[in-house]
């Protein structure tokens, strides 16, 4: 599990100032003590799948500063499709949530999921942890953690969003969130460095990856054993880890090592 917290979030949103940033900070604030346990519980738990979410979910709340769309609702009202059969029901279930949930009938349905009574007290879903919950239900609804894996932004965009609105701001916050995961990874790999077998990532190259790439070979994984570490290596090692039953993240650690030598 990624130790992705409040402080990770905010290297990826943007820096707002006055009311915008106390607003953004008494969202991020309640989510960070369960972030990173809520993505898991979800499967967002590869480099990927995280910063997808977070690319998508950015836009979506407007950079951390709302669990509630800016617009009335009024022009949900009357909307059959959504479950508004009642006077009102447009603005009383408006988009709530990091990913809005919309209408009367997705409220029941969502809300039947996560055992609270969101039909009844629409206004429960713009809870911080709430809409933390219901953008990761939505997540998972949609099947979105495959095109993520795939690095596809177009097709998560598009089972986000119904098109791609947003598209170059969603691809800005994706970006930065890889660059946010890359540096939490780079803290972790100078902590196992004090391990006694070498840590080893793409782009790493010496005789440490000749005798990986080796291992691998002797797994059964056809590489050109050449000291590089290149995407051959990495998709071998990622493979690898799978079968292990270790976390797929392309980085061999102590814990790598010593299933390859195993």
């Amino acid at each position: 599990m990624y130790p992705v917290d409040g402080d990770f979030i905010l290297k990826v949103a943007p820096v707002f100032s006055g009311s915008k940033a106390e607003a953004q900070r008494a969202i991020v604030s309640e989510i960070s003590p369960v972030f990173a346990k809520t993505l898991d519980a979800y499967a967002i738990n590869t480099k990927l799948r995280i910063a997808h979410f977070m690319g998508q979910v950015t836009h979506e709340c407007a950079g951390f500063r709302t669990t509630e769309e800016f617009a009335s609702g009024e022009a949900y009202e009357g909307r059959e499709d959504l479950g508004n059969t009642e006077p009102g029901d447009g603005k009383l279930y408006k988009g709530r949530g990091l990913i809005q949930l919309t209408g009367r009938a997705n409220y029941r349905r969502i809300g039947k999921s996560l055992k609270l009574q969101l039909e009844e007290h629409p206004q429960l879903a713009a809870e911080p942890v709430t809409s933390l919950k219901i953008a990761c239900e939505y997540w998972r609804d949609r099947k979105i953690n495959a095109p993520a894996d795939g690095d596809n932004l177009l097709k998560v965009t598009r089972l986000v969003n119904g098109g791609s609105k947003g598209l170059e701001d969603r691809a800005f916050y994706l970006k930065k969130a890889k660059a946010a995961l890359a540096d939490i990874e780079a803290l972790a790999i100078g902590i196992e460095q004090k391990a006694k077998e070498p840590v080893l990532r793409r782009g790493s190259w010496d005789a440490a990856v000749g005798e990986l790439q080796t291992l691998l070979r002797a797994k059964g994984y056809m590489l050109a054993i050449d000291n590089e570490f290149g995407a051959a290596t990495e998709l071998a090692v990622t493979l690898f880890q799978t079968g292990a039953g270790l976390e797929a993240d392309g980085i061999v650690g102590a814990e790598t090592w010593k299933a390859l030598r195993s």
